[in-house]
């Protein structure tokens, strides 16, 4: 996707909404490109409306690949959307489908939901 490469850092990798829409595991429609960037990158002004660029050191273990893409896995996504505020129905889709799809496991699946909770509560 000329997104990541649109950021021009090696490093970045699609995220948030963005990661769950490719990934199939949710009914987000993302509608702006979330990306991630090592917290050392400069912001980019450049883009306008069609791509969110957020900072977070990424190890190799929250990246995997998309159709050769970068991308974060769907545990890492659904933390960051659960940071981000993505609507609670979204999460819980994600979650199902997720563990159904086997892209998280039974324990990241529980450790997700309780963030979840506890953010709603």
């Amino acid at each position: 996707m000329l997104a990541v490469l649109w950021t021009r850092a090696p490093e970045a990798a699609l995220s948030h909404e963005t990661a769950l829409d490719v990934d199939a595991i949710s009914d987000i429609v993302a509608d702006t490109i979330h990306l991630t960037v090592a917290n050392r990158r400069r912001r980019r002004r450049l883009g306008g409306g069609r791509h969110e660029v957020h900072r977070q050191d990424l190890d190799a273990g929250q990246i995997g690949w998309w159709e050769q893409v970068p991308t974060v896995t769907a545990a890492t996504a659904i933390v960051r959307c659960i940071e981000c505020g993505t609507p609670t129905h979204l999460l819980r889709k994600a979650l199902e489908r997720g563990r159904g799809q086997g892209r998280i496991t039974g324990p990241e699946r529980e450790d997700l939901a309780a963030r979840l909770a506890a953010r709603d509560e």
